[in-house]
Order: C-alpha cells, then structure tokens, then sequence
C-alpha cells in the first residue's frame, strides 16, 4: 500500500509539471535546484558552501528548466534568490532552514526572473 501511494504521489507530481507554464516550470526548477545544493553545500563548506551550492544549484536547475530567450534571467534571479535564501534561513533555523530558505528564494527568483524584461 505504501508504495502504491508512493507511485501515484509522483506520477501526480510528475503531471502537474508536465502541464505547467513557463513561469512555474522555472520556479520549480530554481527551488529544487537551490534545495538540493544547498544540501550539497553544507556538507562540503558549511554555510558559505551552502549558500554557494544553493547558488549554483538554483542556477542550473533554473536555466535547464526555463524557455530559450529567459534562460540567463531565470538562472540569476534564481542563483541570487537561493544563495540569499540560504543564508537568511541558516541564520533564523540552521541547516534546516537553509534548505528550506534555498528552495523558497530559488523558487521566488525563477519566477520573478522569467517575467523580467516582457
């Protein structure tokens, strides 16, 4: 049963960024990119290498994600969204909370990024 509901979980998941536009398909790369490096990060170079990594990360997954033409957009708002995130939430909830910093302003960055310069 539990892995039923694993299974239906991530195809539901899975579905939703199929169908989404540009703007969140950019913001959920940039949150899951920032997320994950700034796990990376803090494992390698503690906070600093947290923010960096959530940094890069957001930047990467940010830049995959978004159309041809906003790419560099998305992929700066999200890497400064996410290093900024990263050391605001280390600060107020540790590691924790720079993951979850890092998620939320790669996200936030990604999508102001995608709608700059229409």
């Amino acid at each position: 049963m539990r892995k039923a509901l694993s299974v239906l979980t991530l195809s539901l998941l899975c579905a939703q960024g199929a169908m989404a536009d540009s703007t969140t398909r950019a913001a959920v790369g940039g949150g899951l990119g920032g997320a994950l490096g700034n796990v990376l990060g803090q494992s390698l170079g503690g906070k600093t290498g947290a923010a960096v990594g959530a940094g890069l990360g957001a930047a990467a997954g940010g830049a995959v994600t978004a159309k041809d033409g906003k790419k560099t957009k998305v992929a700066v708002g999200s890497g400064l969204g996410a290093a900024g995130g990263s050391l605001l939430g280390n600060t107020l909830g540790g590691s924790t909370g720079g993951a979850i910093g890092a998620g939320l302003g790669g996200a936030a960055g990604g999508a102001v990024g995608n709608n700059m310069g229409r």
